[in-house]
């Protein structure tokens, strides 16, 4: 029989969801942890470009050992798949590697893993909060909102606009972080 855990929230790390050679963490550690989400359509262009500005972020504040940071799509289409090549290259020409991720799908039970759910746009929070049955303990916000804009961000999948959404992505993930009391 197997042993039931003593601690019913702990997060289960995805293994096909970041490389585990530079995220492995012990598991109290992680519940310790201000855990964020980043959620777009794919999780192959938007979302994977703010888990990893984010991360790039914390670790130059050296705070990496507060913050567990993944990424998710609402849909299904790209789970597999490895980063988009325009989010790569645009990350790339900041120094920032993406090695390892390949896309995930959001679930249900990720409401109750993360502290901070981030969408992208709009038909994000739509799916999200259909997805959860609502958004009771106000997880759910679009990235945008923490620079007082209730705007999406543009998906470079359609626009082909990668530092767009990198300037945005950036300015979102900077004052999200500012918001954070250390």
């Amino acid at each position: 029989m197997p042993r039931k855990s003593k601690n019913r929230n702990a997060i289960k790390i995805p293994t096909n969801a970041v490389n585990t050679r530079k995220t492995k963490k012990k598991q109290g550690e992680i519940n310790n942890m201000i855990k964020v989400l980043f959620v777009c359509h794919g999780n192959i262009c938007r979302s994977t470009m703010a888990e990893f500005v984010f991360k790039d972020m914390v670790k130059q504040q050296n705070l990496e050992q507060n913050f567990y940071i993944a990424s998710a799509g609402t849909s299904n289409e790209e789970v597999g798949n490895p980063v988009y090549p325009g989010t790569r290259n645009k990350l790339k020409e900041h120094g920032i590697s993406t090695d390892g991720k390949y896309a995930v799908q959001l679930t249900k039970v990720d409401y109750q893993k993360y502290d901070y759910i981030l969408g992208m746009d709009k038909r994000n929070m739509k799916n999200m909060n259909t997805l959860f049955n609502g958004d009771p303990e106000q997880k759910i916000k679009l990235l945008l909102e923490y620079v007082g804009e209730n705007a999406d961000i543009a998906d470079p999948w359609y626009t082909g606009d990668f530092e767009i959404t990198y300037k945005d992505v950036k300015r979102g993930c900077e004052a999200f972080l500012a918001t954070i009391a250390f």
